[in-house]
């Protein structure tokens, strides 16, 4: 079971880690494609595609923070004991799937298995936190037990 939990762990560091380096490349070129136009005599076209690379810049410099703190918010996870109740880091075994509480990062295909990545401020990870094996909750119209924390 630790191996998963660590398979787990890694394919969510990779998973962020690229953010973080398309965010930075993205955020760089936007840089270099402001820093490469040059002003025209065409002045309001000109102000509102300076307008339109600031607002990129600020988009992708507001992706990379978010990528980074999901960094920390990983990192932070990564040796968490078991115990009786669920909380950020465990894999949870339920009746609808297998969760990994660390980063939303979706669907994972480990070793022909199919795991849920998904954040303690999900909707249902805010159901789960606190959970103890053997107690249910509902989302979506769906019945979850749970089944075995690790």
């Amino acid at each position: 079971m630790a191996d998963l939990k660590t398979e787990l762990y890694d394919y969510c560091l990779d998973f962020i880690k690229q953010r973080i380096s398309t965010a930075e490349t993205a955020l760089m070129q936007a840089q270099e494609a402001s820093n490469d136009d040059t002003k025209s005599s065409a002045g309001d076209k000109f102000e509102t595609t300076r307008e339109m690379m600031q607002q990129d810049i600020s988009r992708n410099k507001s992706l990379l923070q978010d990528a980074q703190q999901n960094l920390q918010l990983l990192q932070s996870v990564k040796d968490v004991a078991v115990s009786e109740t669920i909380k950020n880091g465990n894999v949870v075994f339920t009746t609808q799937g297998v969760f990994y509480l660390g980063i939303s990062a979706g669907q994972l295909n480990l070793n022909g298995n199919i795991y849920f990545a998904i954040s303690a401020a999900s909707p249902v990870g805010q159901l789960m936190i606190g959970k103890k094996t053997g107690d249910q909750f509902s989302f979506n119209q769906k019945a979850y037990r749970i089944e075995k924390i690790f």
